[in-house]
């Protein structure tokens, strides 16, 4: 097998194959045994129709099998050789069958080298989750809107007692054990912001395309069938795809470019990451408890 490789950027590799003769020959000889084994020829016993008579009849089979068995092959054998690492299937060109010798052209991304600046003693600000009477009580103006309909309601026992409370008090204390859960979570994902928002703005590294190309495929495919459960007509979905695109593409360009960071920090504190766990979970509660903590004013 004879392999070039060529550097296209910073993460793109193009790497071109050529099997020689006596390979493609071996893998032609498994498929036509393989299809003797099958086929039906009229005036033969199956699995005694003559070769020439195969190639005759089933060429077009055999070289579109032999393509098919040997890509995969020859391309796994060629990212051993050269230790090469792709972080996403190759994009497959140029494939050719001529004169017994087999070529084609793999283009794909490698994982990017990442630079990831400074991460400890990230300074991070903590918002309260203490519920105030305000919030409460605003809160409260909602639930009474909603069960109004209309019409003007008293917030007492009687309508703690329609949301299945014994009393108002119970009622409150309830909504205000959940608000404080709500406002957790919310800073929460407040507080990893702002941990993901000075990795990025400290990191250095080229974004791979062809992983945000795959990610945003994927959600967009999500976000049209929800639509469509939604009773959204095509041309509806359409357009919304064309709305929320620019936005979520950054979105998912950003989602990967954080995980590429937290992935270089976990090799280089040695983070332990097993099969089940998530590695951005774990190296996010280590980055935590490294982190400058302070409360909002």
């Amino acid at each position: 097998m004879k392999l070039a490789v060529k550097k296209l950027d910073a993460i793109r590799l193009e790497l071109k194959f050529e099997v020689p003769r006596e390979r493609v020959s071996q893998k032609f000889d498994k498929i036509y045994g393989e299809l003797g084994k099958v086929v039906k020829v009229k005036g033969f016993r199956q699995g005694k129709v003559p070769r020439h008579i195969l190639e005759s009849q089933h060429n077009k089979l055999a070289r579109e099998e032999v393509i098919k068995e040997l890509i995969p092959e020859v391309y796994q054998e060629g990212l051993e050789k050269e230790k090469i690492k792709p972080i996403d299937l190759p994009e497959i060109l140029d494939i050719n069958l001529n004169e017994g010798k087999v070529t084609f052209t793999a283009k794909l991304d490698v994982k990017p080298e990442v630079k990831v600046g400074d991460y400890k003693r990230i300074k991070i600000t903590r918002k309260s989750s203490t519920v105030t009477p305000e919030e409460l009580n605003k809160t409260l103006e909602f639930f009474k809107k909603g069960q109004g309909e209309g019409k003007a309601v008293v917030i007492d026992d009687a309508f703690a007692h329609g949301l299945g409370f014994p009393s108002l008090e119970e009622f409150s204390k309830s909504l205000t054990r959940q608000m404080e859960i709500d406002k957790d979570r919310h800073n929460r994902r407040d507080i990893e912001n702002q941990v993901a928002e000075h990795l990025l703005k400290k990191a250095k590294l080229t974004t791979p395309t062809s992983l945000v190309k795959k990610q945003l495929t994927r959600r967009l495919e999500d976000i049209r069938q929800r639509l469509a459960a939604q009773g959204l007509s095509p041309e509806e979905i359409t357009k919304k795809e064309e709305e929320i695109r620019p936005q979520l593409e950054e979105s998912v360009e950003k989602d990967i470019r954080i995980y590429l960071v937290l992935e270089k920090i976990a090799e280089l504190e040695n983070i332990p990451v097993k099969e089940e766990e998530n590695l951005a979970v774990k190296v996010m509660e280590f980055l935590l408890k490294e982190a400058e903590w302070s409360n909002e004013a």
